[in-house]
């Protein structure tokens, strides 16, 4: 028996059923789906993603069952429209659609009204009686099949569609604004014009067989599976290439038969607020892309009882039961033919991320759905847009630059290009954002007083990525289209050339830079829906979440937003508030023992006060801190006038503190001397560290009444041994300072998993270590041998090429990093089977990440404050997948 390659619907009956969304796409399976629930749909055909997937595998060849199957099917189509494809005098016209199983709204291709040629045009008329209609119909098909069948399109991006330059002639020759104020004689002409131009253009003639032009738009619509914006979609919305999309062949109905017909757009609930109200559009006498062209402006849905009373009746009834039937917010595509309502399509609406809470929360409260469905409805990445400010969608902006989208939100200010101008412009009450060609620690201060941050270099794990994303800033990293001069102080985006003191807007859930200012819209995460849903959700995950802080007021942030401990402080950023950075370098440049601890010693209250202001703001949840980690040259200056101002300050000789950069300076400074290293060369800043962290958690316990329960984290370890001399030194501090306070506090001593050796050799290091945190930011780096910081200049082309799924310092490898993360986690449970496991690095906030987390047993996933409440959200998903 041959394969089925084609499923019929229309009647009371369809050969599929929305189950088959994996075979007859999302639009194919719900055509059928509402055709056997009752609902008025214009006959039709599937023909299934099997037949793409043959189709890209054999050279773009069809299977040998399929053209008979076509027949068949459209037999069937005719025998239910009571009309011949062909026929001219009773012509049936189609549409050719794509429909993927999962929704990709206007990526593919779509061509309506074929069938018609100069003799079908005719039986058209005289079956409509309506002259203007029948030619309206033929010339949108020539120039929606000239575009997407014939590939007639615009030559170079400056060059107008020219069909479109045809039609613009055209209406202002005729003195009108609008294409329903054409003649049917001019559409008339339009057909042989835009035929003439085809054939100049392209060197054919138009295609006058049905049958050859069936063909042809189906060939077109499975070619556009493969076209640039399909790929761009699926690559942004992580959909395979290798699920297809399947075609639906669709009897034709009008809405452009005059003022008796229309056409609409609508869902079943407000996509932008999930208000339960019937929300959408609609327009008379138009054709289905008449109201999502712009051409002309469509009425409120609602208005439409006015001019389809009977037919918006009965348009209510069916939005109801669809979204009953279907248990979820739907998107619906409707025609008036004279009259007479058909529904062209129904899927899963597209909603913002304050829709979808709210419609997941509203549709248990109305019982639709369970409390379950309603966490599995909203995804953990659609929370982004609930907690940071966004570009008003009804807004009208320009783009001069594209980049990684780093860190989500938007932010508008007026270009610096210097952290120290930052600071000094926000003092002054403006907003600015901060344009670096890279950012460094040094520049921290800068990025606290921008509104957001732009670097034309880096990744989505670059310095500035990593802090934007901690303190909840709007971040574009990598910005090749942005070429910054800080001698000029200007920046080029290819035509645009912007100075210091240009208003911009940058959209970080985007990866865009706007020209100017555009108008920005703040959603509120508190509302009473969002702090529902997490609630739910924080019943069901088995997994706690943590953040990285490394302030009080990120503490404070990260616990509104429902972070259960902090897993994550790095302790080099307290370095660079106020004076303390004076301490640090004198404390680097020192050349005996006793001066760098009379350094320390400066830099212990400082610390030790952080540290306070941390436990305060977490109360008696669990802090991990991480003791110093960087290499000590990022403390120190590099520009000569950055030297020359630090050798007036401390009364050194310029000469030697170049000298001493050169001496710090490291070929490969993430794999120099930094981590655990350090605190073996120089062992008294540990204990400098270890001695604010404790007597602060002393001081909290006597003082605040708040017991603190520090795990102090050694970093970077790749042998045990290393991991031991750290640990003796943080326990000799604990004695000395529990016998000076009179009192102890518990605190753990534990160790950063970041290098595969020390993922190899966990069960050695489980002997000595407390717990375990993987820093998956350079255990990425070291597995793959990637340096995070140059990467982004080709891991974009591993991505496209698909030599990588994803870019593996945004998405956890799984078969790479996490073979080594499950090593780490089974060897060191066998030596400690209640050892205590986490994750700190950035791929703590990604959802399918903390999934993986949750899946090997980890205890924790820390991500920072802002996505807090998406690892919550993830975390649910994991438990209950």
């Amino acid at each position: 028996m041959a394969k089925k390659y084609v499923y019929f619907f229309g009647g009371k009956k369809a050969d599929g059923e929305a189950k088959m969304k994996n075979l007859l796409g999302g639009k194919g399976a719900n055509l059928a789906e509402m055709v056997n629930i009752g609902i008025p749909v214009p006959a039709g055909f599937t023909i299934t993603t099997d037949v793409c997937t043959h189709y890209y595998d054999n050279g773009r060849k069809y299977p040998k069952e399929l053209a008979k199957q076509v027949r068949d099917a459209l037999a069937k189509i005719e025998k239910h429209m009571a009309a011949g494809f062909g026929d001219p005098a009773n012509p049936l016209l189609v549409s050719v659609r794509s429909g993927a199983r999962a929704s990709m709204p206007g990526m593919m291709d779509t061509i309506l009204n074929l069938g018609l040629n100069d003799r079908t045009v005719q039986g058209l008329i005289n079956k409509s009686k309506n002259e203007r209609f029948a030619y309206d119909s033929y010339r949108r098909f020539v120039q929606m099949y000239g575009d997407v069948v014939l590939d007639l399109k615009p030559e170079s991006k400056t060059e107008e569609d020219p069909f479109e330059v045809i039609l613009h002639a055209k209406k202002k020759s005729r003195r009108v604004e609008f294409d329903t104020q054409l003649t049917a004689q001019d559409l008339k002409d339009l057909v042989w014009e835009f035929k003439a131009a085809i054939k100049k253009r392209k060197g054919v003639n138009f295609p006058d067989d049905p049958e050859e032009q069936m063909w042809g738009a189906i060939g077109a619509v499975f070619g556009s599976w493969n076209n640039t914006r399909a790929i761009t979609y699926r690559r942004l919305n992580k959909i395979p290439d290798e699920w297809g999309t399947a075609v639906n062949v669709q009897s034709m109905v009008y809405g452009n038969m005059g003022d008796t017909s229309g056409t609409g757009v609508a869902f079943t609930r407000n996509p932008s607020t999930g208000e339960n109200k019937f929300y959408g559009e609609f327009l008379v006498n138009a054709q289905g892309e008449d109201v999502v062209a712009g051409i002309r402006t469509p009425l409120p849905v609602s208005q439409m009882e006015k001019a389809f009373p009977a037919a918006y009746r009965q348009l209510m009834a069916i939005q109801k039961k669809l979204e009953k039937h279907y248990r979820d917010m739907q998107d619906i595509e409707f025609t008036v033919q004279e009259n007479r309502l058909f529904m062209l399509q129904c899927r899963s609406g597209k909603r913002t991320g304050a829709s979808a809470v709210k419609v997941a929360v509203d549709m248990v409260k109305e019982k639709l759905i369970t409390k379950k469905e309603a966490i599995l409805r909203v995804q953990p990445e659609q929370l982004d847009q609930l907690l940071h400010p966004m570009i008003d969608p009804s807004a009208k902006v320009t783009q001069i630059a594209k980049g990684l989208p780093a860190s989500p939100g938007a932010a508008v200010g007026r270009i610096v290009f210097s952290a120290e101008d930052a600071e000094a412009w926000a003092a002054k009450g403006e907003k600015v954002i901060l344009c670096r060609i890279e950012t460094s620690p040094e520049d921290i201060g800068g990025m606290v007083a921008a509104q957001g941050i732009l670097t034309s270099r880096g990744g989505m794990t670059s310095h500035a990525a990593v802090v934007a994303r901690g303190m909840g800033k709007c971040c574009v990293a990598g910005s090749g289209d942005a070429h910054m001069s800080y001698a000029e102080k200007i920046m080029r985006c290819g035509p645009h050339i912007l100075r210091e003191g240009d208003w911009v807007t940058l959209d970080g859930s985007a990866g865009r830079l706007l020209l100017g200012k555009a108008k920005l819209v703040d959603p509120d995460p508190n509302s009473g829906d969002f702090r529902t849903l997490m609630a739910w959700a924080d019943t069901f995950r088995k997994i706690n979440i943590r953040t990285n802080a490394d302030t009080p007021h990120d503490a404070a942030v990260a616990v509104r937003f429902g972070a259960e401990g902090i897993g994550l402080c790095r302790t080099e950023h307290m370095f660079f508030e106020g004076d303390r950075i004076d301490a640090v370098r004198e404390m680097i440049l020192a050349d005996t023992l006793a001066e760098r601890e009379k350094a320390l010693a400066k830099l212990l209250p400082y610390q030790r006060d952080d540290f306070v202001g941390i436990f305060k703001a977490m109360g008696s949840r669990p802090v991990t801190i991480r003791l110093l980690d960087p290499p000590l040259h990022e403390f120190l200056p590099h520009t000569d006038k950055e030297i020359e101002d630090l050798a007036i300050k401390t009364g050194l000789p310029a000469k030697k503190l170049r000298e001493k950069n050169e001496q710090l300076h490291e070929l490969n400074p993430m794999l120099g001397h930094r981590g655990c290293r350090l605190g073996i060369a120089f062992p008294e800043i540990n204990r400098m560290q270890a001695r604010a962290i404790l007597e602060a958690a002393c001081t909290c316990k006597k003082s605040h009444g708040i017991d603190v329960h520090p795990e102090i984290m050694i970093p970077l370890v790749g042998d045990v041994e290393e991991l031991k001399r750290c640990k003796a030194d943080v326990d000799q501090t604990a004695l000395k300072v529990f016998t000076e306070r009179g009192m102890r506090v518990a605190y753990t001593v534990g160790t950063m998993i970041e290098i595969p050796r020390a993922a190899i050799t966990a069960d050695k290091i489980a002997e000595v270590a407390e717990f375990f945190s993987f820093g998956t930011n350079d255990l990425t780096q070291m597995t793959f041998g990637l340096s995070r910081d140059d990467a982004g200049k080709f891991l974009p082309l591993y991505v496209e090429q698909k030599i990588f799924k994803e870019d593996p310092f945004q998405v956890l490898d799984q078969e790479g990093v996490g073979s080594l993360m499950k090593i780490a986690a089974e060897k060191g449970r066998k030596v400690k089977p209640k050892l205590k496991l986490g994750i700190c690095g950035e791929h703590g906030g990604e959802p399918s990440s903390v999934i993986f987390c949750a899946r090997i047993g980890l205890n924790y996933v820390s991500c920072s404050p802002y996505r807090v409440p998406i690892a919550r959200l993830a975390a649910a998903h994991a438990a209950l997948r």
